[in-house]
């Protein structure tokens, strides 16, 4: 694809003042004739999300660049009709703008601080987002509202942990032969590399580094993609107090028997 072409705007068009003239084709591709309720959501995520602190004040100026485009393009890596899952949804950040890119999707969006829910709660009202649900938990909590969300075909986290984290939390949320798409950086290769073979523990194929939009956005989305391969047994609170506990027992034990061969 060329270089994007600037577009001429009118009154009544949604891209004028709102997008960058650089970056309106990008945008059009991507939210086609829902482009309109893109700009109401980034409205209000450099209004209200910035004063609720959910955006910083420094990001209000680029939210196109670097949240919503870099989002949006991610959408080429999820299936038509798909449930996705987005832990750790903060703003909505990808959860929303996939929802607003994708309105075949089913979205939820997970998040456990309540000021967060509640604005993601006013975005969903506010846009009519009618396929996309807010729920109040932690990810990783299966005791709490989160374990009454079905798998998903697609689980996503965008700035939220560690790979080896998020494959922890996320994993559990996809169903056999769904996927993790966690947007990451340039530190994505070496997180990789570190938690490889933790990722296949969990039940995670081989991780793959994708990026999306190229040609579209510069510079493309880097996403770490893991597809989920099989169950794991979740692990229960007594089995890692024993799995902690253990070394300190056996460390415990050689001290006595080195103690008894003292007294003889």
């Amino acid at each position: 694809m060329c270089d994007p072409v600037p577009l001429p705007s009118t009154p009544e068009d949604p891209v004028g003042s709102d997008v960058p003239p650089e970056l309106a084709e990008a945008a059009r591709a991507l939210f086609g004739d829902r482009l309109d309720l893109a700009v109401a959501y980034a409205e209000m995520l450099v209004t209200d999300g910035v004063a609720r602190g959910l955006i910083g004040p420094r990001e209000a100026p680029r939210i196109w660049e670097r949240h919503l485009l870099n989002c949006a393009v991610v959408s080429e890596l999820v299936p038509l009709d798909a449930f996705l899952i987005d832990v750790g949804s903060g703003a909505g950040l990808p959860g929303v703008v996939l929802a607003l890119a994708r309105p075949d999707l089913s979205v939820t969006l997970i998040e456990s601080m309540a000021r967060r829910a509640a604005f993601l709660a006013e975005v969903v009202e506010k846009l009519g987002l009618d396929r996309v649900t807010v729920v109040r938990g932690r990810a990783e909590d299966r005791t709490g509202p989160v374990r009454d969300v079905p798998p998903a075909d697609v689980v996503t986290a965008r700035a939220v942990a560690s790979l080896d984290r998020l494959a922890a939390w996320c994993l559990p949320l996809a169903a056999v032969g769904g996927r993790l798409l966690a947007i990451k950086g340039a530190s994505a290769a070496d997180e990789v590399e570190a938690h490889r073979a933790l990722i296949g523990r969990l039940g995670g194929a081989d991780p793959v580094i994708r990026h999306c939009g190229v040609g579209l956005i510069d510079p493309p989305a880097v996403v770490v993609e893991i597809v989920k391969t099989r169950e794991v047994a979740p692990r229960s609170a007594a089995s890692r107090r024993e799995r902690a506990t253990t070394p300190a027992r056996a460390r415990a034990a050689r001290r006595d028997v080195r103690r008894g061969r003292r007294s003889r």
